[in-house]
């Protein structure tokens, strides 16, 4: 941009929305500078590489440590675009998984009785 080179770390298209997703890291806390940098990225795209018949770019920043406040006060608060959220530096042993996944299983299951409470006369 008028001699300025600006690079997002990651890009994808997903064919499922139909929509290019940016990626980009961060090491250390999440700045709105970070939140500012992406929100760029997202717009170009939006007016120089969308088509009319795509949906709006997604944008995704990944940092060590996320200040909920700070993407809350950053971002509009009709914001559909830009995500932010913390990585982890090391994969989940199996055992977390299967604990992770049973986990959500049994919420699923509370909220499906929640909402259907005759599911239990079965």
């Amino acid at each position: 941009m008028e001699g300025d080179h600006f690079y997002v770390d990651l890009v994808f298209y997903s064919r499922l929305l139909r929509c290019f997703v940016l990626i980009d890291l961060k090491l250390g806390k999440l700045t709105h500078q970070d939140l500012g940098q992406i929100m760029m990225y997202v717009n170009y795209y939006d007016r120089t590489q969308r088509t009319p018949d795509e949906a709006r770019t997604v944008g995704i920043v990944l940092c060590s440590e996320k200040n909920d406040a700070m993407v809350r006060i950053t971002l509009p608060e009709d914001n559909d675009q830009i995500l932010a959220d913390t990585y982890k530096r090391y994969l989940p042993t199996e055992a977390e998984l299967a604990a992770e996944l049973t986990k959500e299983r049994d919420e699923a299951e509370r909220m499906l009785r929640l909402t259907d409470p005759g599911k239990d006369d079965e």
